[in-house]
């Protein structure tokens, strides 16, 4: 088991300057990014304005194919079409502090727009956005009109290249996870750290994780909060767990959805202060962890950074100075 590595703020990397807005489907990370990374986690701000002024279409060609949804140890989400399904029509601000909102919708084969969906985790669509170095982690859930158009009030706070990860599952269907990517424009620093990442602080909570990524095997993960140092046996259900885990694989983000072992809870059930998910990722490398727990209708978000496979090998890791967050659970659409 390894020793707990507390979160920090590391040090000034890249500085990526981006002009016009433009989207590639096939590649998260400009590859001359990759390049000096090999060489050398979000904020929820509030986002009230229904201004589509400054969007810009950001639908990408098809990239690499995703896996199946509910398949364990699958990476996928990399590919904006698959199984007849794609995500089109996606809009978003370009510049930040602009406010507008993100907007996506969902076509079938035949190219129709999509309405009807099933719930999966008491939502009908999840919606996960990340910058590219693993910052600005939001998991929101947009509102669908009577045209099957999914929006959101929607601002950024930095610029960057992000993946928009849209999960859902279609009536009748199985679920699916496609993306786009799109970029901001502005600079930002890119500062990538050299250590996993095995303790986060969030407001008062400690957030821990304990457990070994092993590729191709069911790996158990238990993530523990304290509050001062003390136990916190107060975790709500939320998304009809006592927490919820996104893996992404750092380079392409490839994306697994994972969910704590156990029956779903009742609404009025407390639980903690340990949660054990079962992780099956499918290659060695990094991979960022954002873990969603529930206390006293608040919903807080704890980025944590495992390895998986050789220790030895050569992996970047995203800063870790933002990437805590924390939002009410309330009438808008960000965890509820």
């Amino acid at each position: 088991m390894r020793a707990p590595v507390k979160l920090t703020l590391f040090g000034v990397g890249l500085v990526v300057l981006f002009g016009a807005a433009s989207v590639t489907a096939n590649a998260v990370v400009p590859q001359e990014v990759v390049d000096d990374w090999t060489k050398g986690s979000g904020d929820h701000a509030e986002m009230n304005s229904d201004d589509e002024a400054g969007s810009a279409d950001m639908n990408g060609d098809r990239g690499m194919e995703g896996m199946d949804h509910a398949g364990a140890g699958m990476a996928m989400g990399l590919s904006q079409a698959e199984n007849g399904f794609a995500i089109a029509g996606v809009t978003a601000p370009t510049e930040t502090g602009s406010e507008g909102q993100l907007a996506l919708t969902v076509t079938d084969t035949t190219g129709q727009v999509v309405t009807d969906f099933e719930r999966e985790h008491e939502k009908e669509l999840h919606l996960i956005v990340v910058r590219a170095d693993g910052q600005q982690f939001r998991h929101v859930h947009p509102t669908m009109d009577p045209n099957g158009q999914w929006t959101i009030p929607w601002s950024w706070d930095e610029a960057g290249e992000y993946r928009v990860f849209a999960d859902f599952v279609p009536a009748g269907g199985d679920g699916l996870t496609l993306s786009t990517t799109v970029s901001v424009n502005g600079d930002f620093t890119a500062a990538p750290a050299e250590t996993e990442v095995t303790t986060s602080d969030v407001d008062s909570y400690e957030v821990s994780v304990a457990g070994d990524l092993i590729p191709g095997q069911n790996s158990a993960l238990t993530l523990s909060v304290t509050d001062g140092g003390a136990p916190v046996t107060a975790l709500e259900p939320y998304l009809g767990a006592f927490g919820h885990l996104v893996a992404l694989r750092e380079g392409d983000l490839a994306y697994m959805h994972v969910h704590p072992e156990g029956e779903e809870p009742d609404p009025d059930d407390l639980s903690g202060p340990d949660v054990t998910f079962m992780a099956n990722v499918p290659t060695a490398g990094r991979y960022l962890l954002y873990f969603d727990f529930q206390i006293d209708g608040t919903v807080r978000s704890a980025p944590l950074v495992l390895d998986a496979g050789d220790e030895g090998s050569t992996v970047s890791l995203p800063r870790a100075d933002n990437a805590l967050n924390s939002q009410s659970d309330g009438d808008d659409d960000e965890h509820n």
